[in-house]
Protein backbone atom coordinates (compact mmCIF):
# COMPACT_ATOMS: atom_id res chain seq x y z
CA UNK A 1 0.00 0.00 0.00
CA UNK A 2 1.55 3.29 -1.14
CA UNK A 3 0.44 6.70 0.15
CA UNK A 4 1.65 10.27 -0.14
CA UNK A 5 0.22 13.33 1.58
CA UNK A 6 1.07 16.34 3.68
CA UNK A 7 -0.52 16.95 7.06
CA UNK A 8 -3.44 19.36 7.33
CA UNK A 9 -2.49 22.87 8.41
CA UNK A 10 -3.77 23.97 11.85
CA UNK A 11 -7.40 25.05 11.63
CA UNK A 12 -7.80 23.55 8.15
CA UNK A 13 -11.05 21.63 7.58
CA UNK A 14 -10.74 17.86 7.70
CA UNK A 15 -10.35 16.31 4.24
CA UNK A 16 -12.99 13.93 2.89
CA UNK A 17 -12.86 10.46 4.39
CA UNK A 18 -13.03 8.96 0.89
CA UNK A 19 -12.67 10.56 -2.52
CA UNK A 20 -12.91 8.61 -5.77
CA UNK A 21 -12.03 10.29 -9.07
CA UNK A 22 -12.68 8.83 -12.53
CA UNK A 23 -12.89 5.19 -11.45
CA UNK A 24 -13.25 2.87 -14.45
CA UNK A 25 -13.39 -0.93 -14.44
CA UNK A 26 -13.84 -2.97 -17.62
CA UNK A 27 -14.69 -6.64 -18.02
CA UNK A 28 -14.80 -8.56 -21.33
CA UNK A 29 -18.59 -8.35 -21.62
CA UNK A 30 -19.33 -5.09 -19.79
CA UNK A 31 -17.95 -1.82 -18.44
CA UNK A 32 -18.91 -2.10 -14.76
CA UNK A 33 -17.76 1.42 -13.78
CA UNK A 34 -17.16 4.31 -16.15
CA UNK A 35 -15.51 7.48 -14.83
CA UNK A 36 -17.18 7.26 -11.40
CA UNK A 37 -16.42 10.04 -8.89
CA UNK A 38 -17.67 9.90 -5.31
CA UNK A 39 -16.95 11.88 -2.13
CA UNK A 40 -17.78 10.76 1.41
CA UNK A 41 -17.25 13.10 4.36
CA UNK A 42 -16.28 12.05 7.91
CA UNK A 43 -19.34 10.99 9.88
CA UNK A 44 -21.52 10.86 6.77
CA UNK A 45 -23.98 8.06 5.96
CA UNK A 46 -23.76 8.01 2.17
CA UNK A 47 -26.07 5.83 0.07
CA UNK A 48 -25.05 4.32 -3.26
CA UNK A 49 -28.23 3.64 -5.22
CA UNK A 50 -28.73 1.84 -8.51
CA UNK A 51 -30.55 -1.00 -10.20
CA UNK A 52 -29.07 -4.50 -10.42
CA UNK A 53 -25.97 -4.48 -12.59
CA UNK A 54 -25.45 -0.71 -12.21
CA UNK A 55 -21.89 -1.24 -10.90
CA UNK A 56 -22.43 -0.69 -7.15
CA UNK A 57 -20.82 -3.90 -5.93
CA UNK A 58 -17.84 -3.53 -8.27
CA UNK A 59 -17.24 0.00 -6.97
CA UNK A 60 -17.38 -1.19 -3.35
CA UNK A 61 -14.92 -4.01 -4.10
CA UNK A 62 -12.52 -1.46 -5.57
CA UNK A 63 -12.71 0.62 -2.40
CA UNK A 64 -12.14 -2.51 -0.29
CA UNK A 65 -9.18 -3.69 -2.38
CA UNK A 66 -10.91 -6.85 -3.65
CA UNK A 67 -10.84 -5.51 -7.24
CA UNK A 68 -8.28 -3.29 -8.98
CA UNK A 69 -9.57 -0.38 -11.11
CA UNK A 70 -8.34 0.10 -14.68
CA UNK A 71 -8.35 3.90 -14.33
CA UNK A 72 -8.92 6.54 -11.68
CA UNK A 73 -7.61 7.48 -8.25
CA UNK A 74 -8.58 6.89 -4.60
CA UNK A 75 -7.91 9.21 -1.66
CA UNK A 76 -8.52 8.24 1.95
CA UNK A 77 -8.37 10.94 4.65
CA UNK A 78 -6.69 13.24 2.12
CA UNK A 79 -3.98 10.74 1.18
CA UNK A 80 -3.63 9.13 -2.24
CA UNK A 81 -3.78 5.37 -1.74
CA UNK A 82 -3.48 2.27 -3.88
CA UNK A 83 -5.33 -0.44 -2.00
CA UNK A 84 -4.05 -3.75 -3.30
CA UNK A 85 -6.04 -6.15 -1.15
CA UNK A 86 -8.64 -6.25 1.66
CA UNK A 87 -5.91 -6.59 4.31
CA UNK A 88 -4.53 -3.19 3.33
CA UNK A 89 -8.07 -1.78 3.34
CA UNK A 90 -8.59 -3.04 6.90
CA UNK A 91 -5.26 -1.49 7.96
CA UNK A 92 -6.58 1.85 6.71
CA UNK A 93 -9.77 1.38 8.72
CA UNK A 94 -12.09 0.20 5.94
CA UNK A 95 -14.49 -2.64 6.75
CA UNK A 96 -17.06 -4.20 4.44
CA UNK A 97 -20.11 -6.42 4.83
CA UNK A 98 -20.67 -8.16 1.49
CA UNK A 99 -24.05 -9.09 0.07
CA UNK A 100 -22.56 -12.49 -0.78
CA UNK A 101 -20.87 -13.68 2.37
CA UNK A 102 -17.15 -14.49 2.64
CA UNK A 103 -17.26 -17.15 5.34
CA UNK A 104 -15.64 -20.60 5.65
CA UNK A 105 -18.43 -23.14 6.11
CA UNK A 106 -16.39 -25.65 8.11
CA UNK A 107 -15.16 -23.11 10.69
CA UNK A 108 -17.06 -21.71 13.65
CA UNK A 109 -18.39 -18.16 13.85
CA UNK A 110 -15.56 -17.18 16.20
CA UNK A 111 -12.89 -18.71 13.95
CA UNK A 112 -14.26 -16.87 10.90
CA UNK A 113 -14.25 -13.55 12.75
CA UNK A 114 -10.78 -14.19 14.19
CA UNK A 115 -9.33 -14.75 10.69
CA UNK A 116 -10.28 -11.19 9.75
CA UNK A 117 -8.81 -9.54 12.86
CA UNK A 118 -5.39 -8.67 14.21
CA UNK A 119 -3.87 -11.99 15.30
CA UNK A 120 -2.63 -10.38 18.54
CA UNK A 121 -6.10 -11.25 19.89
CA UNK A 122 -6.50 -14.79 21.19
CA UNK A 123 -9.42 -16.84 19.87
CA UNK A 124 -10.97 -17.00 23.35
CA UNK A 125 -10.83 -13.20 23.59
CA UNK A 126 -12.45 -12.85 20.16
CA UNK A 127 -15.20 -15.25 21.26
CA UNK A 128 -15.96 -13.07 24.30
CA UNK A 129 -15.95 -9.91 22.17
CA UNK A 130 -18.39 -11.47 19.68
CA UNK A 131 -20.79 -12.30 22.49
CA UNK A 132 -20.53 -8.77 23.90
CA UNK A 133 -21.07 -7.11 20.51
CA UNK A 134 -23.96 -9.42 19.68
CA UNK A 135 -25.70 -8.49 22.93
CA UNK A 136 -24.93 -4.79 22.52
CA UNK A 137 -26.38 -4.60 19.03
CA UNK A 138 -29.17 -7.18 19.34
CA UNK A 139 -27.58 -9.49 16.75
CA UNK A 140 -28.08 -12.83 18.47
CA UNK A 141 -25.46 -15.40 17.42
CA UNK A 142 -23.59 -18.30 19.02
CA UNK A 143 -19.81 -17.84 18.40
CA UNK A 144 -19.19 -21.59 18.71
CA UNK A 145 -21.57 -22.66 15.93
CA UNK A 146 -20.10 -23.90 12.63
CA UNK A 147 -21.06 -21.56 9.80
CA UNK A 148 -22.57 -24.36 7.69
CA UNK A 149 -25.35 -24.72 10.29
CA UNK A 150 -26.40 -21.06 10.02
CA UNK A 151 -29.24 -19.61 7.99
CA UNK A 152 -28.58 -16.79 5.52
CA UNK A 153 -29.83 -14.22 8.04
CA UNK A 154 -27.54 -15.59 10.75
CA UNK A 155 -24.57 -15.48 8.37
CA UNK A 156 -25.31 -11.83 7.74
CA UNK A 157 -25.20 -11.15 11.47
CA UNK A 158 -21.73 -12.73 11.59
CA UNK A 159 -20.52 -10.43 8.81
CA UNK A 160 -21.90 -7.33 10.53
CA UNK A 161 -20.36 -8.25 13.89
CA UNK A 162 -16.99 -9.01 12.25
CA UNK A 163 -16.99 -5.56 10.64
CA UNK A 164 -17.96 -3.77 13.87
CA UNK A 165 -15.16 -5.47 15.82
CA UNK A 166 -12.55 -3.75 13.62
CA UNK A 167 -13.65 -0.29 14.88
CA UNK A 168 -13.81 0.99 11.27
CA UNK A 169 -13.30 4.55 10.00
CA UNK A 170 -15.25 3.68 6.85
CA UNK A 171 -17.89 0.94 6.98
CA UNK A 172 -19.30 -0.40 3.70
CA UNK A 173 -22.65 -2.17 3.99
CA UNK A 174 -24.04 -4.03 0.96
CA UNK A 175 -27.76 -4.82 1.53
CA UNK A 176 -27.29 -5.16 5.32
CA UNK A 177 -30.98 -5.34 6.25
CA UNK A 178 -32.25 -7.71 3.59
CA UNK A 179 -32.91 -10.50 6.12
CA UNK A 180 -33.50 -8.49 9.31
CA UNK A 181 -36.84 -7.86 11.03
CA UNK A 182 -38.13 -4.28 11.36
CA UNK A 183 -37.16 -4.31 15.05
CA UNK A 184 -33.63 -5.50 14.22
CA UNK A 185 -33.35 -2.87 11.47
CA UNK A 186 -34.20 -0.13 13.96
CA UNK A 187 -31.54 -1.45 16.35
CA UNK A 188 -29.00 -1.51 13.53
CA UNK A 189 -29.88 2.07 12.57
CA UNK A 190 -29.28 3.16 16.17
CA UNK A 191 -25.81 1.58 15.94
CA UNK A 192 -25.04 3.17 12.58
CA UNK A 193 -26.14 6.63 13.71
CA UNK A 194 -23.97 6.28 16.81
CA UNK A 195 -21.00 5.23 14.67
CA UNK A 196 -21.55 8.21 12.37
CA UNK A 197 -21.80 10.59 15.34
CA UNK A 198 -18.40 9.28 16.48
CA UNK A 199 -16.88 10.13 13.09
CA UNK A 200 -17.16 6.80 11.25
CA UNK A 201 -18.25 7.22 7.63
CA UNK A 202 -20.72 4.72 6.21
CA UNK A 203 -21.31 3.70 2.60
CA UNK A 204 -24.76 2.15 2.47
CA UNK A 205 -26.10 0.08 -0.42
CA UNK A 206 -29.77 -0.86 -0.28
CA UNK A 207 -32.74 -1.21 -2.58
CA UNK A 208 -35.09 -0.23 0.24
CA UNK A 209 -35.74 3.41 -0.57
CA UNK A 210 -37.50 4.16 2.72
CA UNK A 211 -34.36 3.01 4.59
CA UNK A 212 -32.13 5.28 2.54
CA UNK A 213 -34.41 8.24 3.17
CA UNK A 214 -34.56 7.50 6.91
CA UNK A 215 -30.85 6.85 7.48
CA UNK A 216 -28.67 8.50 4.85
CA UNK A 217 -27.61 12.13 4.54
CA UNK A 218 -26.23 11.93 1.00
CA UNK A 219 -26.80 9.71 -2.02
CA UNK A 220 -24.95 8.96 -5.25
CA UNK A 221 -27.00 7.29 -8.00
CA UNK A 222 -25.47 4.92 -10.56
CA UNK A 223 -27.02 3.75 -13.81
CA UNK A 224 -25.16 1.61 -16.32
CA UNK A 225 -21.90 2.10 -14.44
CA UNK A 226 -22.05 5.91 -14.53
CA UNK A 227 -23.04 8.52 -11.96
CA UNK A 228 -26.42 9.95 -12.94
CA UNK A 229 -27.15 12.05 -9.88
CA UNK A 230 -26.17 13.16 -6.39
CA UNK A 231 -28.84 14.18 -3.88
CA UNK A 232 -29.91 14.45 -0.25
CA UNK A 233 -32.32 11.50 0.08
CA UNK A 234 -34.07 13.21 3.00
CA UNK A 235 -35.38 15.74 0.49
CA UNK A 236 -36.57 13.10 -1.99
CA UNK A 237 -39.57 10.78 -2.23
CA UNK A 238 -39.53 7.09 -3.11
CA UNK A 239 -40.90 8.04 -6.53
CA UNK A 240 -38.18 10.61 -7.25
CA UNK A 241 -35.43 8.20 -6.12
CA UNK A 242 -36.90 5.52 -8.38
CA UNK A 243 -36.83 7.91 -11.32
CA UNK A 244 -33.16 8.73 -10.62
CA UNK A 245 -32.30 5.05 -10.37
CA UNK A 246 -34.25 3.37 -13.18
CA UNK A 247 -35.59 6.34 -15.14
CA UNK A 248 -39.21 5.68 -14.17
CA UNK A 249 -41.45 4.77 -11.29
CA UNK A 250 -42.07 1.02 -10.84
CA UNK A 251 -45.57 -0.06 -11.88
CA UNK A 252 -48.10 -0.35 -9.08
CA UNK A 253 -49.04 -3.86 -8.01
CA UNK A 254 -52.52 -4.98 -9.01
CA UNK A 255 -53.83 -7.07 -6.10
CA UNK A 256 -57.23 -8.57 -6.98
CA UNK A 257 -59.62 -10.07 -4.46
CA UNK A 258 -58.73 -13.68 -3.77
CA UNK A 259 -61.01 -16.59 -4.65
CA UNK A 260 -59.12 -19.51 -3.15
CA UNK A 261 -59.87 -23.00 -4.40
CA UNK A 262 -58.89 -26.45 -3.23
CA UNK A 263 -56.04 -27.08 -0.81
CA UNK A 264 -52.82 -27.76 -2.74
CA UNK A 265 -50.37 -27.85 0.20
CA UNK A 266 -51.36 -29.22 3.58
CA UNK A 267 -48.89 -29.47 6.45
CA UNK A 268 -50.56 -31.52 9.18
CA UNK A 269 -48.81 -31.94 12.54
CA UNK A 270 -45.30 -31.73 11.07
CA UNK A 271 -42.84 -32.44 13.88
CA UNK A 272 -39.17 -33.14 13.19
CA UNK A 273 -36.20 -33.22 15.55
CA UNK A 274 -33.29 -31.03 14.49
CA UNK A 275 -30.91 -32.68 12.05
CA UNK A 276 -27.87 -31.32 13.93
CA UNK A 277 -27.14 -29.82 17.32
CA UNK A 278 -27.43 -26.27 16.00
CA UNK A 279 -30.69 -26.76 14.13
CA UNK A 280 -34.25 -26.05 15.26
CA UNK A 281 -36.87 -28.64 16.20
CA UNK A 282 -40.11 -28.33 14.23
CA UNK A 283 -43.07 -28.70 16.59
CA UNK A 284 -46.58 -29.66 15.39
CA UNK A 285 -46.72 -27.33 12.38
CA UNK A 286 -50.15 -26.78 10.86
CA UNK A 287 -50.61 -24.77 7.67
CA UNK A 288 -52.35 -24.92 4.31
CA UNK A 289 -52.09 -23.14 0.98
CA UNK A 290 -54.98 -23.22 -1.46
CA UNK A 291 -55.12 -22.73 -5.19
CA UNK A 292 -55.33 -19.07 -6.14
CA UNK A 293 -53.84 -17.55 -2.98
CA UNK A 294 -50.48 -16.28 -1.75
CA UNK A 295 -49.64 -17.30 1.81
CA UNK A 296 -46.74 -15.55 3.52
CA UNK A 297 -44.59 -16.81 6.40
CA UNK A 298 -42.79 -14.13 8.43
CA UNK A 299 -40.15 -14.65 11.09
CA UNK A 300 -36.65 -13.86 12.27
CA UNK A 301 -34.05 -15.95 10.44
CA UNK A 302 -33.02 -19.07 12.34
CA UNK A 303 -36.41 -19.94 13.83
CA UNK A 304 -37.04 -23.06 11.79
CA UNK A 305 -37.60 -21.64 8.32
CA UNK A 306 -34.68 -23.56 6.84
CA UNK A 307 -35.86 -26.82 8.40
CA UNK A 308 -39.41 -26.22 7.14
CA UNK A 309 -38.18 -25.51 3.61
CA UNK A 310 -36.11 -28.70 3.56
CA UNK A 311 -39.15 -30.69 4.69
CA UNK A 312 -41.38 -29.07 2.03
CA UNK A 313 -38.90 -29.33 -0.87
CA UNK A 314 -38.07 -32.99 -0.22
CA UNK A 315 -34.45 -32.44 0.79
CA UNK A 316 -35.46 -33.74 4.24
CA UNK A 317 -37.59 -36.88 3.83
CA UNK A 318 -37.86 -37.87 7.52
CA UNK A 319 -41.46 -36.72 7.91
CA UNK A 320 -44.32 -39.20 8.05
CA UNK A 321 -45.98 -39.41 4.59
CA UNK A 322 -49.17 -37.66 5.68
CA UNK A 323 -47.45 -34.76 7.44
CA UNK A 324 -46.86 -33.07 4.06
CA UNK A 325 -49.54 -33.40 1.38
CA UNK A 326 -49.20 -31.97 -2.12
CA UNK A 327 -52.24 -31.91 -4.41
CA UNK A 328 -54.02 -34.36 -2.13
CA UNK A 329 -51.21 -36.92 -2.11
CA UNK A 330 -49.03 -37.83 0.86
CA UNK A 331 -45.57 -36.47 0.06
CA UNK A 332 -43.65 -36.34 3.36
CA UNK A 333 -41.46 -39.27 2.25
CA UNK A 334 -40.98 -38.19 -1.38
CA UNK A 335 -37.81 -36.67 -2.81
CA UNK A 336 -37.61 -33.36 -4.74
CA UNK A 337 -38.03 -34.94 -8.18
CA UNK A 338 -41.24 -36.79 -7.29
CA UNK A 339 -42.65 -33.67 -5.64
CA UNK A 340 -41.93 -31.71 -8.82
CA UNK A 341 -43.97 -34.32 -10.71
CA UNK A 342 -46.88 -33.35 -8.43
CA UNK A 343 -46.45 -29.72 -9.52
CA UNK A 344 -44.26 -28.32 -6.71
CA UNK A 345 -41.54 -25.89 -7.75
CA UNK A 346 -39.15 -24.28 -5.31
CA UNK A 347 -36.90 -21.18 -5.06
CA UNK A 348 -34.33 -21.54 -2.23
CA UNK A 349 -32.83 -18.60 -0.36
CA UNK A 350 -29.26 -19.57 -1.35
CA UNK A 351 -28.76 -18.58 -4.98
CA UNK A 352 -25.32 -20.00 -5.66
CA UNK A 353 -24.81 -23.64 -4.76
CA UNK A 354 -28.47 -24.47 -4.08
CA UNK A 355 -30.46 -22.41 -6.56
CA UNK A 356 -27.84 -22.55 -9.31
CA UNK A 357 -24.52 -24.24 -10.07
CA UNK A 358 -22.04 -21.33 -10.15
CA UNK A 359 -19.83 -22.55 -13.02
CA UNK A 360 -22.66 -23.75 -15.26
CA UNK A 361 -24.32 -21.56 -17.88
CA UNK A 362 -27.84 -20.26 -17.39
CA UNK A 363 -29.26 -22.62 -20.02
CA UNK A 364 -27.74 -25.69 -18.36
CA UNK A 365 -28.97 -24.46 -14.97
CA UNK A 366 -32.51 -24.92 -16.27
CA UNK A 367 -31.91 -28.67 -16.16
CA UNK A 368 -31.79 -28.56 -12.36
CA UNK A 369 -35.59 -28.28 -12.16
CA UNK A 370 -36.85 -28.54 -15.75
CA UNK A 371 -36.91 -31.59 -18.02
CA UNK A 372 -38.99 -30.36 -20.96
CA UNK A 373 -35.85 -29.82 -23.06
CA UNK A 374 -34.83 -33.47 -22.69
CA UNK A 375 -35.94 -35.78 -25.50
CA UNK A 376 -37.44 -39.22 -25.12
CA UNK A 377 -34.09 -40.94 -25.55
CA UNK A 378 -32.48 -38.74 -22.91
CA UNK A 379 -30.75 -36.36 -25.35
CA UNK A 380 -30.67 -32.71 -24.34
CA UNK A 381 -32.16 -30.48 -27.03
CA UNK A 382 -29.80 -27.54 -26.67
CA UNK A 383 -31.69 -25.31 -29.09
CA UNK A 384 -34.83 -25.68 -26.95
CA UNK A 385 -32.85 -25.17 -23.73
CA UNK A 386 -31.19 -21.99 -24.99
CA UNK A 387 -34.49 -20.64 -26.30
CA UNK A 388 -36.04 -21.19 -22.88
CA UNK A 389 -33.15 -19.45 -21.13
CA UNK A 390 -33.29 -16.57 -23.61
CA UNK A 391 -37.03 -16.21 -22.99
CA UNK A 392 -36.50 -15.95 -19.21
CA UNK A 393 -33.70 -13.41 -19.71
CA UNK A 394 -35.94 -11.23 -21.87
CA UNK A 395 -39.14 -11.61 -19.82
CA UNK A 396 -37.50 -10.84 -16.48
CA UNK A 397 -34.96 -8.27 -17.72
CA UNK A 398 -31.93 -10.32 -16.63
CA UNK A 399 -28.64 -8.58 -17.42
CA UNK A 400 -26.39 -11.40 -18.61
CA UNK A 401 -24.05 -12.22 -21.47
CA UNK A 402 -26.62 -14.57 -23.01
CA UNK A 403 -28.02 -18.02 -22.20
CA UNK A 404 -24.54 -19.54 -21.86
CA UNK A 405 -23.26 -16.99 -19.31
CA UNK A 406 -22.07 -18.70 -16.12
CA UNK A 407 -24.41 -18.22 -13.16
CA UNK A 408 -21.56 -16.85 -11.05
CA UNK A 409 -20.94 -14.07 -13.58
CA UNK A 410 -24.30 -12.42 -12.82
CA UNK A 411 -24.91 -9.88 -10.09
CA UNK A 412 -26.88 -11.22 -7.13
CA UNK A 413 -30.08 -9.47 -8.18
CA UNK A 414 -29.89 -10.63 -11.79
CA UNK A 415 -29.26 -14.23 -10.76
CA UNK A 416 -32.26 -14.01 -8.43
CA UNK A 417 -34.44 -12.80 -11.31
CA UNK A 418 -33.31 -15.73 -13.45
CA UNK A 419 -33.94 -18.37 -10.76
CA UNK A 420 -37.39 -16.98 -9.92
CA UNK A 421 -38.16 -16.75 -13.64
CA UNK A 422 -37.04 -20.35 -14.19
CA UNK A 423 -39.55 -21.65 -11.64
CA UNK A 424 -42.43 -19.32 -12.54
CA UNK A 425 -42.14 -20.11 -16.26
CA UNK A 426 -42.45 -23.83 -15.45
CA UNK A 427 -46.15 -23.13 -14.69
CA UNK A 428 -46.17 -24.82 -11.29
CA UNK A 429 -49.25 -25.96 -9.41
CA UNK A 430 -47.55 -25.04 -6.13
CA UNK A 431 -44.69 -22.53 -5.90
CA UNK A 432 -42.64 -22.17 -2.71
CA UNK A 433 -40.34 -19.14 -2.69
CA UNK A 434 -37.83 -18.15 -0.04
CA UNK A 435 -36.69 -14.49 0.01
CA UNK A 436 -38.04 -13.76 -3.52
CA UNK A 437 -36.58 -10.25 -3.87
CA UNK A 438 -33.49 -10.37 -1.64
CA UNK A 439 -30.93 -7.94 -3.09
CA UNK A 440 -33.14 -7.08 -6.07
CA UNK A 441 -33.63 -3.44 -7.13
CA UNK A 442 -36.97 -1.73 -6.70
CA UNK A 443 -38.08 -2.12 -10.31
CA UNK A 444 -37.15 -5.79 -10.53
CA UNK A 445 -38.67 -6.50 -7.11
CA UNK A 446 -41.96 -5.03 -8.25
CA UNK A 447 -41.81 -7.15 -11.39
CA UNK A 448 -41.17 -10.37 -9.44
CA UNK A 449 -44.01 -9.59 -7.05
CA UNK A 450 -46.28 -8.84 -9.97
CA UNK A 451 -45.38 -12.18 -11.59
CA UNK A 452 -46.16 -13.98 -8.31
CA UNK A 453 -49.58 -12.31 -8.16
CA UNK A 454 -50.22 -13.16 -11.81
CA UNK A 455 -49.32 -16.78 -11.07
CA UNK A 456 -51.76 -16.71 -8.16
CA UNK A 457 -54.50 -15.24 -10.36
CA UNK A 458 -53.92 -18.10 -12.79
CA UNK A 459 -54.78 -20.56 -10.01
CA UNK A 460 -51.36 -21.46 -8.61
CA UNK A 461 -50.92 -21.90 -4.85
CA UNK A 462 -47.98 -19.79 -3.66
CA UNK A 463 -46.10 -19.97 -0.34
CA UNK A 464 -43.63 -17.13 0.31
CA UNK A 465 -41.11 -17.06 3.15
CA UNK A 466 -39.63 -13.62 3.58
CA UNK A 467 -38.05 -11.51 6.29
CA UNK A 468 -39.19 -8.33 4.53
CA UNK A 469 -42.54 -7.54 6.12
CA UNK A 470 -43.30 -4.87 3.54
CA UNK A 471 -43.05 -7.53 0.85
CA UNK A 472 -45.37 -9.93 2.68
CA UNK A 473 -47.95 -7.20 3.22
CA UNK A 474 -47.72 -6.34 -0.50
CA UNK A 475 -48.43 -9.79 -1.90
CA UNK A 476 -49.92 -12.06 0.78
CA UNK A 477 -53.57 -12.95 1.16
CA UNK A 478 -52.93 -14.70 4.48
CA UNK A 479 -49.91 -14.78 6.77
CA UNK A 480 -48.30 -17.06 9.34
CA UNK A 481 -45.34 -16.34 11.64
CA UNK A 482 -42.58 -18.79 12.61
CA UNK A 483 -40.84 -18.57 15.98
CA UNK A 484 -38.77 -21.17 17.84
CA UNK A 485 -39.78 -23.97 15.49
CA UNK A 486 -43.50 -23.32 15.89
CA UNK A 487 -45.99 -21.62 13.62
CA UNK A 488 -48.74 -19.18 14.52
CA UNK A 489 -52.37 -19.36 13.45
CA UNK A 490 -52.99 -17.74 10.08
CA UNK A 491 -54.17 -14.15 9.92
CA UNK A 492 -55.77 -12.41 6.95
CA UNK A 493 -53.66 -9.62 5.52
CA UNK A 494 -56.46 -7.11 6.22
CA UNK A 495 -56.26 -7.91 9.93
CA UNK A 496 -52.45 -7.99 10.18
CA UNK A 497 -50.34 -5.04 11.30
CA UNK A 498 -46.57 -4.59 11.38
CA UNK A 499 -46.69 -4.24 15.18
CA UNK A 500 -48.74 -7.41 15.60
CA UNK A 501 -46.55 -9.49 13.28
CA UNK A 502 -43.43 -8.08 14.96
CA UNK A 503 -44.71 -9.26 18.36
CA UNK A 504 -45.57 -12.68 16.94
CA UNK A 505 -41.98 -13.00 15.70
CA UNK A 506 -41.00 -13.33 19.36
CA UNK A 507 -43.49 -16.19 19.77
CA UNK A 508 -46.04 -14.01 21.56
CA UNK A 509 -49.11 -15.03 19.59
CA UNK A 510 -50.72 -17.27 22.22
CA UNK A 511 -51.94 -14.41 24.39
CA UNK A 512 -52.96 -12.45 21.30
CA UNK A 513 -55.03 -15.36 20.00
CA UNK A 514 -56.67 -15.94 23.39
CA UNK A 515 -57.52 -12.24 23.63
CA UNK A 516 -58.95 -12.36 20.10
CA UNK A 517 -61.14 -15.34 21.01
CA UNK A 518 -62.27 -13.60 24.20
CA UNK A 519 -63.27 -10.51 22.18
CA UNK A 520 -65.24 -12.72 19.79
CA UNK A 521 -67.06 -14.38 22.69
CA UNK A 522 -67.82 -10.96 24.18
CA UNK A 523 -69.20 -9.66 20.88
CA UNK A 524 -71.28 -12.81 20.41
CA UNK A 525 -72.72 -12.49 23.91
CA UNK A 526 -73.60 -8.83 23.30
CA UNK A 527 -75.32 -9.68 20.01
CA UNK A 528 -77.35 -12.40 21.70
CA UNK A 529 -78.20 -10.09 24.62
CA UNK A 530 -76.71 -12.54 27.07
CA UNK A 531 -73.74 -12.43 29.40
CA UNK A 532 -70.13 -13.03 28.54
CA UNK A 533 -69.52 -16.73 29.06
Amino acid sequence: MNSTATPDAPGQAAPPRLQLSGITKRYPAVVANSGVSLTVQPGEVHAVLGENGAGKSTLMKIIYGATRPDEGSVQFDGRAVHIRNPQEARQLGIAMVFQHFSLFDTLTVAENVWLGLDKSHALADVTRRITAKAQEYGLDIDPLRPVHTLSVGEMQRVEIIRALLTEPRLLILDEPTSVLTPQAVEKLFVVLRKLAAEGCSILYISHKLHEIRALCTACTVLRGGKVTGVCDPRQESNASLSRLMIGAEPPALEHRAVHAGETVLCVDGLSLPRADQFGVDLVDLQLEVRAGEVVGIAGVSGNGQKELLYALSGEDQRAQPGMVQVAGQNAGHLGPRRRRMLGLHFVPEERLGRGAVPSMGLAHNLLLTRSDAVGGAGWIRMSVLQAQARGIIERFGVKAGGPNAAAQSLSGGNLQKFIVGREISARPRLLIVSQPTWGVDVGAAQQIRGEILALRDAGCAVLVLSEELEELFDISDRMYVMAKGRISPSVDRAEATVERIGEWMSGLWHGDVQAHLARNRQQLAELEGGENP
